[in-house]
């Protein structure tokens, strides 16, 4: 165990929102800035490897009779105080005004796709407002073996403890994603049997097309042509129908790209990297549903091409 903590809440987990302003500022009732409420213990921020922007985590220090003070993320910082600097300035929430000694990195709070809120951090030793508490642990032990060690360090201090809910934080992140886990995983199945039909749709018609074109590749290969013209001949004709095939699909695909936006995680319904494998894929299926007919006309032999005509 490398670091521990003890906190109210996790990301993707339960939230509650406290209405927070900028200590001296003026505001109209009803326009409150709300931000994402977590109380916890000293070494949070360390244990949940966030960055510390500026100023320091939540401290031992932080007792009910010291200074009122108050960690918060560097969203709340530039919404609360835009442009100037929010380290040391009072923040008022939920009771009296308390002085910003930390700014964080955001962390997605509600959902892995919705950017990081106003988030502020309070030391547990100052608030009292909790129903119920997490312990965090961050370690480099095998997760299952650290929370039997875990149960059996508490049962002896507190024995009716509810230990058995134990999950990682991967754990917590998998269960959000699931739904539009399933859904990725489902369109890929449908996009790779699509990408099987385009292969032996252009194979179907570029064997079609070599079939009744025998003769014409016969006289072509009589008249002195090589082999490997009659390959680059088809292949370049099926390149030519994949690649009108490519544009019409490209522009579908943005467009129903821009409907499905909000299953999207990390990428843009217009990310370049996506669409340039997608050019790159079907390109190379395409070359490959097109060399078997172009490497079976270069085949022919000329006479009997000739006599069948």
């Amino acid at each position: 165990m490398t670091s521990a903590t003890i906190a109210d809440g996790l990301p993707l987990g339960s939230n509650r929102s406290w209405g927070v302003t900028a200590g001296g500022e003026e505001y109209v009732k009803g326009k409150w800035q709300n931000g994402f409420i977590r109380v916890a213990t000293d070494g949070f921020v360390q244990t949940m490897g966030m960055r510390v922007v500026s100023g320091r985590d939540i401290s031992p220090q932080d007792v009910e009779a010291s200074e009122k003070v108050v960690v918060i993320n560097e969203t709340a910082a530039k919404e609360l105080w835009p442009g100037k600097n929010a380290l040391g300035k009072p923040l008022k929430v939920g009771g009296p005004e308390r002085r910003v000694v930390g700014i964080v990195g955001g962390v997605r709070h509600l959902t892995v796709e919705d950017a990081a809120g106003n988030e502020v951090y309070l030391p547990m030793r100052q608030v009292f407002d909790f129903s119920t508490l997490t312990l965090i642990v961050r370690t480099n032990l095998d997760p299952a073996s650290l929370a039997r060690t875990v149960r059996r360090v508490l049962i002896p201090t507190v024995p009716n403890l509810a230990t058995n809910e134990v999950q990682t934080l991967q754990g917590a992140v998998d269960k959000a994603v699931s739904p539009r886990r399933f859904f990725t995983a489902l369109l890929g199945g449908f996009s790779l049997f699509a990408l099987c039909l385009a292969l032996l749709g252009i194979y179907g018609l570029i064997s079609y097309t070599v079939t009744h074109h025998t003769q014409e590749i016969g006289a072509r290969i009589a008249l002195g042509a090589s082999s490997r013209q009659v390959q680059q001949r088809i292949i370049r004709e099926t390149l030519e129908l994949a690649v009108g095939g490519i544009v019409v699909g490209t522009v579908c695909a943005w467009l129903a790209g821009r409907t499905l936006s909000g299953f999207l995680f990390g990428v843009t319904a217009g990310d370049p990297i996506t669409y340039v494998a997608m050019v790159a894929v079907l390109l190379l299926v395409a070359i490959v549903s097109g060399y078997m007919p172009a490497r079976r006309a270069s085949r022919i032999d000329p006479i009997v091409a000739l006599r069948e005509s």
